[in-house]
């Protein structure tokens, strides 16, 4: 049996840049050095060279993927922090993960599964597989056990394979105007706001006063996203996956005590371009290094970007190879 080891073809990159703003006070935690009497509790994360506060693009893209991990209705196969379960592919090709002795969770591999190849996922360990699969992918061993699951005959695997995320979120930097407009609020802080909370026990009535750090309502901060595209079949679907999980964000809560008003964003004036590889090596042969990137129509909000996708469809799809 031939296993091939080809490299993931590289077809483009997709970027999509957009202005996020907050709507409510915003809070993403950074760790404090001091803890000083009457000081804040929870200080949000800044930049060590600005001070200004930024979103960080993990803080987003763990958001996302959460998101979206709910709107596909995936099985939580996979321990998380503080005894929660997650989602994860334990390997590039189909199979099951043993959650507990004889008890299995099918999940999709990460060459087709609409999260993983998105964000990527890391290998699993003592999970089966079809035995068929198994060779095709040069992972059988006559040494490991099999077992039939639902109704397949499958191999346990050792070892799972990792698959590298395709999108990449950057850190949300403030636009200019809003750090000019937050360096003028007074509030004690520097450019951020305290919001003074109490906890009340219920038995004892025991006050718990804390203080919290936000961004005001009102701050702006740059987007961007980028989508590497590796196959022309998948990328739309992906990148349609990416604009409803912005909109239910909306709809949702970006950061910490959304539950309590904090985290509404929304995002506005959509920009998509496109690079093909060979857009990329054109670069070495033009005059100043620049390529021409091909760019759609600015997109309003999320609700026009839900309602136009066929036409970021058709965009997608003309541009990519072959077409």
């Amino acid at each position: 049996m031939t296993v091939s080891y080809a490299q993931t073809s590289l077809l483009g990159k997709v970027s999509l840049k957009c202005q996020l703003t907050a709507q409510t006070g915003l809070h993403i935690g950074g760790g404090g050095e001091n803890l000083d009497i009457g000081g804040l509790d929870k200080p949000v994360i800044r930049d060590p060279l600005t001070k200004y506060p930024y979103l960080p693009g993990s803080s987003i893209k763990g958001k996302l993927r959460a998101t979206l991990e709910r709107l596909l209705n995936k099985p939580l196969n996979r321990p998380g922090s503080r005894d929660t379960r997650r989602y994860e592919s334990d390997d590039l090709v189909d199979g099951f993960t043993e959650v507990e002795r004889d008890r299995f969770i099918r999940y999709e591999g990460a060459r087709t599964c609409q999260i993983s190849r998105l964000f990527g996922s890391t290998g699993g360990s003592n999970f089966w597989i079809p035995i068929e699969s198994a060779r095709n992918e040069g992972l059988f061993s006559d040494k490991s056990p099999t077992k039939t699951i639902e109704g397949q005959n499958c191999v346990k695997i050792s070892s799972g394979r990792n698959a590298t995320s395709r999108l990449i979120i950057r850190d949300s930097h403030l636009h200019p105007d809003s750090a000019t407009q937050l360096k003028q609020v007074d509030t004690g802080l520097f450019m951020t706001e305290w919001k003074c909370e109490n906890n009340i026990d219920r038995v004892t009535a025991a006050a718990n006063p804390r203080q919290l750090e936000r961004v005001p309502a009102g701050s702006k901060f740059n987007f961007e996203l980028i989508y590497t595209v590796e196959n022309a079949e998948q990328a739309v679907k992906d990148l349609e996956n990416i604009a409803i999980a912005l909109a239910f964000l909306e709809d949702d809560a970006l950061g910490g005590n959304g539950s309590r008003g904090y985290g509404k964003v929304t995002f506005e004036n959509f920009l998509f371009t496109y690079r093909s590889l060979d857009q990329y090596r054109q670069m070495t042969q033009t005059t100043g290094g620049k390529s021409a990137i091909q760019a759609l129509e600015p997109i309003a909000n999320t609700a026009a970007l839900l309602e136009n996708f066929r036409n970021l469809r058709e965009y997608i799809q003309r541009l990519l190879p072959g077409n």
